[in-house]
């Protein structure tokens, strides 16, 4: 059973998405702040987060930032109707996904269960033959799907899941072009839409976080217009 932490100062939110998602067979924990939920997650994580961005003591963006100094884990952003900023603002810093309010709760669920289910490919202890699960290595590129592990230049890079896959599916062919479709279809399932914003968004987290270990990395080619491109280096 996956343990989901949900972090909403609305307390109708709170309750209404606890019992939907229960309801699902899932594992509900509840919090009302930022603050709160980080103090339960330095104990024990749960398996994902969905969090709210507007919150007292400890707003959402915060917990993301804090999060991600320590875990991968999927985190889903709750956002305002029309606040695009905070939606791009959110993929940048790490989150996976993002469900504008008000929201489906079906839609939520749907999200939930997609991500979770690259969750558990990526760390499936399971081995057999195919490209997805072999140790694969792209000149200074390292990836272990087993371990959910990146090298580049023998130095980690720690990668969110949907930034592990999009990576993944570039490094797999180097030089052929991946349109935004296909990585939508690489890091979401089918019955779930996203924009192009958000596939640019991880992109550009993912070629922050290779930069920091490397400052003159260029292996990921974007074509205007058109998608991206992983040049072997």
């Amino acid at each position: 059973m996956h343990k989901i932490a949900l972090v909403d100062d609305d307390r109708n939110i709170l309750t209404s998405v606890s019992m939907t998602l229960e309801a699902e067979g899932f594992e509900v924990e509840t919090y009302n702040d930022g603050q709160a939920a980080l103090d339960a997650f330095n104990k024990r994580l749960p398996d994902m987060a969905v969090l709210d961005i507007k919150m007292p003591r400890m707003d959402g963006m915060d917990l993301l930032q804090r999060l991600r100094q320590k875990t991968s884990m999927p985190v889903i952003f709750l956002t305002s109707k029309d606040d695009e900023i905070d939606e791009v603002l959110g993929l940048r810093m790490g989150a996976d996904d993002y469900v504008k309010k008000p929201f489906s709760q079906r839609l939520l669920v749907e999200r939930i269960r997609a991500l979770l289910r690259r969750q558990d490919a990526i760390s499936d202890e399971v081995t057999d033959d195919s490209e997805d699960t072999k140790i694969m290595q792209r000149g200074q590129l390292t990836m272990d799907p087993l371990r959910h592990a990146v090298k580049w230049k023998d130095r980690d890079v720690s990668l969110t899941v949907t930034e592990f896959l999009l990576l993944q599916a570039l490094a797999q062919r180097p030089g052929f072009v991946k349109s935004r479709d296909q990585l939508m279809d690489v890091a979401y399932d089918d019955q779930v839409y996203v924009d192009d914003r958000t596939i640019d968004s991880h992109i550009k987290r993912l070629r922050k976080k290779m930069r920091q270990v490397d400052d003159e990395f260029s292996a990921i080619e974007t074509l205007y217009g058109i998608g991206y491109r992983y040049n072997e280096e």
